[in-house]
């Protein structure tokens, strides 16, 4: 296995271990506060370890528009993520965070760039939303730690979570396209993200410095799944295939639904896991999709 597969790999990992960990944070924490310290740490390291060329994005006026929708959707990612798990739990709200993130990313492209919807996508897309149908129907089982009554608005909120997620894909692809490195984009988006992030945490971050273990667990999600996994994620990307890369990152969901179960304690109906592996499924049809060409 190369070295690029084996980054992405870690990547997925890292990412797949946030719901678990941030299950561990104390009861007065909320999960604003755990999204907007994750990204104001993480997004801070990411400017700084690439300052210079974060800068020229930032000055490109060229681009700006699409900086600015980049770090708007890096702003509503983290806090309707980490929400949703909070509310829907750990598997449910991340599989539909990352699972409605392509199928956003197509709509934004057709609405955007004019890519026509191809009907892989019409197909791709009608399992994954059967998915989030009956994930919402038959989610939670007795014995598992989460409100059946609060799984629908914790999956709404993972479909935020994934528009917003496709709207900085979007975005920050353009802006690569348009000639800065994937490494600058993420330094400059991240870093403009942090910035509205900071004074929500300002607000609502105060119960993360009440222990070592929260102090340790914010570190930790800083450092790990949004610092270091984007790193790897940028190394592994260089040397892959896009089509490739999608595949691989149905880990990460994968990783998170698993640690739900064996730490968390989650336990999901058989309707919750037909739903989980639909929606996994309708990504797997989308990403093995070729790319439609722009119209003219």
């Amino acid at each position: 296995m190369s070295s690029a597969i084996w980054a992405l790999v870690a990547a997925c990992v890292l990412w797949g271990t946030t719901g678990t960990a941030a299950s561990f944070f104390s009861d007065d924490v909320s999960p604003l506060a755990i999204g907007a310290s994750t990204m104001v740490v993480g997004g801070a390291l990411l400017f700084a370890t690439n300052h210079r060329r974060s800068l020229a994005v930032i000055r490109d006026s060229a681009v700006r528009p699409w900086l600015l929708a980049a770090a708007a959707g890096m702003v509503a990612y983290p806090l309707a993520f980490y929400a949703a798990m909070d509310l829907a739990g750990v598997a449910i709200g991340n599989v539909v965070s990352l699972g409605s993130g392509p199928i956003f990313a197509a709509l934004l492209e057709w609405r955007l760039h004019r890519q026509r919807l191809t009907g892989r996508w019409m197909l791709s897309a009608s399992i994954a939303i059967a998915g989030v149908a009956l994930l919402v129907v038959g989610g939670h089982g007795s014995g598992s730690p989460v409100d059946p009554a609060t799984i629908p608005a914790g999956v709404a909120l993972g479909l935020v979570a994934g528009a917003g997620y496709a709207l900085f894909t979007l975005a920050s692809g353009t802006i690569v396209r348009r000639g800065h490195t994937g490494r600058a984009t993420m330094g400059a988006a991240f870093g403009l993200a942090a910035l509205p992030l900071a004074i929500v945490l300002l607000v609502v971050g105060a119960p993360l410095l009440g222990s070592l273990q929260n102090v340790g667990l914010a570190a930790y999600l800083a450092v790990g799944p949004m610092f270091l996994a984007y790193v790897f994620f940028g190394w592994g990307i260089r040397a892959l295939r896009s089509s490739t890369v999608t595949v691989i990152t149905l880990l990460e969901p994968l990783v998170a639904t698993l640690l739900a179960i064996a730490v968390v304690g989650e336990r999901l109906e058989p309707l919750g896991w037909v739903g989980l592996a639909l929606i996994l499924l309708g990504v797997a049809v989308l990403s093995s999709a070729r790319q439609p060409r722009p119209a003219p």
